[in-house]
């Protein structure tokens, strides 16, 4: 069944993000991401809107209506900024490392450990270029870092482990 959809007013545009960000707190990513798709057929270049549905998307990581995490990335040049692209990039590989440790899967660890090792290259690049006084890539490397740390489930695979202690 195909709808044709109606189009907000432009005037419309803050509120229905606020909108977007109160779903995101309420636990319905797709709320958000449907409202930031209403926003981005008008004004595609926005970049709050796209900030907003890259992170209501990944929200859905690991949930009964999963995203790929490639679908979300596909999102990432549309942004203007490189420190947001970098910063953003880590987001999605850090969400990526923490379903994998929700899933449960065998091997789930591993898979979560190389997520988190991306997501920190990226949050060091955003360093890198973040505005001052913006130490959000630092918050966010730090919290990959710490989940590494406490979760002895979450390493390299042997492969990882013996080619990095042969290179020391």
């Amino acid at each position: 069944m195909h709808f044709d959809l109606k189009s907000l007013s432009p005037e419309a545009i803050p509120a229905a993000l606020e909108k977007a960000h109160r779903y995101r707190l309420l636990n319905e990513p797709e709320q958000a991401e449907s409202i930031c798709e209403d926003v981005l057929r008008i004004d595609a270049e926005n970049q709050t809107a796209l900030t907003s549905l890259i992170l209501a998307l990944t929200d859905r990581f690991g949930s009964g209506q999963p995203v790929s995490p490639r679908h979300v990335r596909e999102l990432l040049p549309r942004l203007k900024s490189e420190y947001e692209r970098a910063y953003f990039a880590g987001i999605i590989a850090e969400r990526e490392g923490v379903s994998w440790i929700r899933s449960g899967q065998p091997r789930s660890g591993e898979a979560a450990y190389v997520c988190f090792r991306e997501a920190m290259k990226h949050f060091e690049k955003a360093e890198k270029l973040r505005p001052a006084a913006n130490d959000d890539a630092i918050l966010r490397w730090n919290s990959c870092a710490r989940i590494i740390m406490t979760h002895p489930d979450v390493a390299p695979t042997d492969e990882i482990r013996t080619r990095n202690y042969v290179g020391d």
